[in-house]
């Protein structure tokens, strides 16, 4: 697939050498600056430094005055680059394991993501829960046994730990505000097979911030990702990890479109468990039930009903059945996702305003947010982070 060109370099590098300026094959890279002189309402740059910034090859044609540029295929490169931080995960299969092959010897295996070099990698809880006698292998071939497991399944988040050394820590995305629909991906992982490791497939982003089973919001792609893709990284032209591989549909029919886990919630699950010892979940203390535009994915303002009251501290806020939550903290809310993504930037024990509806009047209520869902964790030895 051809990565596609963004216009920030066109705009400078079309008038290099006063000449026509042809593109035999296209690039994708963010904005990019050159030094640049302007004489006669021509904008001059230099051929050699747009060839360090953006890579690819260069030729001034002087009977034709025309410089041919032909582009680099970067999907190599980041490749290269991402698959030492890649791993795969395999052990004795539990039922509902995902086997991604053949059920002979009863396995079951995944893929996981180096985020230290001393041997911490994340990868999905689902991988990892209930999977025993468990090897990673990594790209180089070596066997590790697991030594401590952290397994959060609300976000489908784990981390784990082997005793190893020099590991190459991949790089994670700063914001999932900079990945954009339809900027190529790659998937690296171990589909079908474990004899499959560091398999590649290449794609687009096809959707942002969608709500599919699952407690936070999710990275949508075409990239094809199958059974043992799980707990792989999604990584953009820059070798930055911009989501985990966790799921997709798979029904006649229905091709290429996997979620994958983005790097804001990964980061989050891993700062609090470096941290906390733990995934400090803030909770309102309630359950809630959406409206049907917002199960269905319809646009909507409805507000979520409570349809019931957990914790002392809900119902010492004067939080009761039946009311209607419109707000936290002055941020409409109209979705679970919606509050379990909001209330990422809380920890239990402090206080957030509610906007809500309670017998037909609008009120204000403040509450003390409570832990959320807990997670497992299990370990082997006392070795450090």
């Amino acid at each position: 697939m051809k990565p596609v060109y963004r216009s920030a370099g066109v705009a400078v590098a079309a008038c290099l050498l006063a000449s026509t300026f042809v593109f035999t094959s296209e690039v994708n890279a963010a904005s990019v600056s050159f030094d640049a002189k302007q004489e006669g309402g021509q904008i001059y740059i230099n051929s050699k430094e747009v060839l360090a910034k953006i890579g690819g090859t260069g030729k001034y044609d002087s009977k034709t005055g025309k410089y041919i540029y032909t582009a680099k295929d970067q999907v190599p490169d980041v490749i290269d680059n991402v698959s030492p931080s890649v791993v795969g995960i395999i052990g004795r299969a539990v039922e509902g394991g995902e086997t991604g092959g053949s059920e002979r010897y009863n396995l079951a295996h995944g893929t996981g993501v180096i985020i230290k070099s001393n041997g911490w990698i994340v990868t999905n809880a689902h991988v990892i829960d209930g999977l025993t006698e468990a090897v990673v292998v990594t790209s180089d071939g070596k066997s590790y046994k697991i030594v401590k497991s952290y397994s959060d399944p609300v976000s489908d988040i784990a981390m784990i730990k082997i005793n190893a050394k020099s590991l190459k820590a991949a790089k994670f995305i700063s914001s999932s505000e900079q990945t954009r629909v339809g900027e190529t991906v790659i998937a690296i992982g171990t589909p079908v097979s474990f004899s499959l490791r560091n398999s590649a497939t290449v794609g687009v982003v096809s959707g942002l911030n969608r709500a599919v089973n699952g407690s936070y919001r999710l990275i949508q792609s075409d990239t094809a990702i199958n059974p043992g893709n799980s707990g792989g990284p999604l990584v953009n032209l820059k070798g930055e990890v911009v989501g985990i591989n966790s799921m997709k549909f798979a029904a006649l029919g229905v091709e290429n479109t996997g979620f994958s886990i983005p790097a804001e919630t990964v980061n989050y699950v891993i700062k609090h468990y470096f941290t906390y010892g733990e995934v400090k979940r803030a909770s309102l203390g309630v359950e809630l039930e959406e409206s049907w535009s917002a199960i269905v994915g319809l646009p909507t303002e409805d507000p979520l009903t409570i349809t019931s009251v957990l914790t002392k501290e809900a119902k010492k806020a004067g939080i009761k059945e039946g009311d209607e939550l419109y707000s936290i903290a002055g941020k409409r809310v109209t979705s679970v996702i919606d509050i379990n993504e909001l209330l990422k930037s809380y920890l239990p024990g402090q206080k957030v305003k509610l906007l809500m509806q309670s017998g037909g009047d609008i009120v204000s209520r403040q509450v003390v947010l409570t832990q959320g869902e807990t997670e497992v964790y299990s370990e082997e030895d006392e070795s450090d982070f």
